[in-house]
């Protein structure tokens, strides 16, 4: 069903109990996902945020500036993403970093897409980390970007505790119902928490399509890869 797909990544899949940033068997789960995905023969590039590390509503309560803050968050996921790329390298699947914000010698590469488009056509996983490399703009809104930008059919939003959008936040409100199928707009117009609205505006016009799924089952990954019709599709739509 697709050839090319973004996996946004929560940095919080990384951690580990009593507040270790890292946990060896959640890096190895997620990168066992992809993987799988590469030896399937799809091309894998991958946003992750950087929850474990760095949270940017502790900026006021220790006194960091928002600019700063948000910089500190960006240097989590080239964190994250090199942690990733390393353990990959281990199993013998290639993969590079390309970060937003400026490189680090011999660890990451600048991002601009025509390098990042060729790293997935040699059959790289290629890590897109440092967000868009501009304050006040989420992980959501990166992985947007750069879906677009490098022509990502889809989308995978892998979640933790839910398979799914729901009409409000099942962990709270027993009566929220599973949404099958949605619109961008729809998504827009009843206010529905699944990407920040910034990522939604960019990609709602676009034909990648989101997939929101839960990624309890590692396995789930390459089932709605391979076109298995599980968790909530988002499209463009009218």
């Amino acid at each position: 069903m697709y050839k090319r797909i973004l996996l946004k990544l929560s940095g919080e899949a990384l951690k580990g109990e009593n507040d270790s940033i890292l946990e060896v068997k959640h890096l190895d789960s997620l990168t066992n996902v992809v993987k799988q995905l590469h030896e399937n023969g799809f091309e894998v590039a991958i946003v992750i945020g950087a929850g474990n590390i760095w949270r940017g509503k502790l900026a006021n309560q220790i006194g960091i500036e928002p600019v700063p803050a948000d910089f500190m968050g960006m240097l989590g996921t080239v964190i994250n993403a090199v942690a990733m790329a390393s353990n990959l390298k281990k199993k013998g699947i290639p993969a590079i970093v390309y970060s937003a914000v400026p490189e680090i010698k011999d660890v990451t590469y600048a991002y601009n897409k025509e390098s990042a488009n060729k790293s997935l056509l040699e059959g790289k996983v290629v890590f897109l980390a440092g967000g868009t490399g501009k304050p006040f703009f989420t992980t959501d809104t990166a992985a947007a970007l750069r879906a677009i930008e490098l022509d990502c059919q889809a989308i995978f939003m892998g979640k933790n505790g839910v398979d799914g959008i729901y009409t409000a936040d099942p962990t709270v409100d027993k009566t929220a119902e599973f949404i099958k199928t949605i619109t961008f707009k729809e998504i827009i117009e009843r206010k529905l928490q699944v990407m920040d609205i910034s990522a939604v505006e960019l990609i709602k016009n676009t034909n990648i399509d989101v997939r929101v799924f839960s990624m309890a089952n590692p396995a789930n990954f390459l089932k709605v890869a391979s076109g298995e019709d599980i968790g909530t599709t988002v499209k463009k739509g009218e």
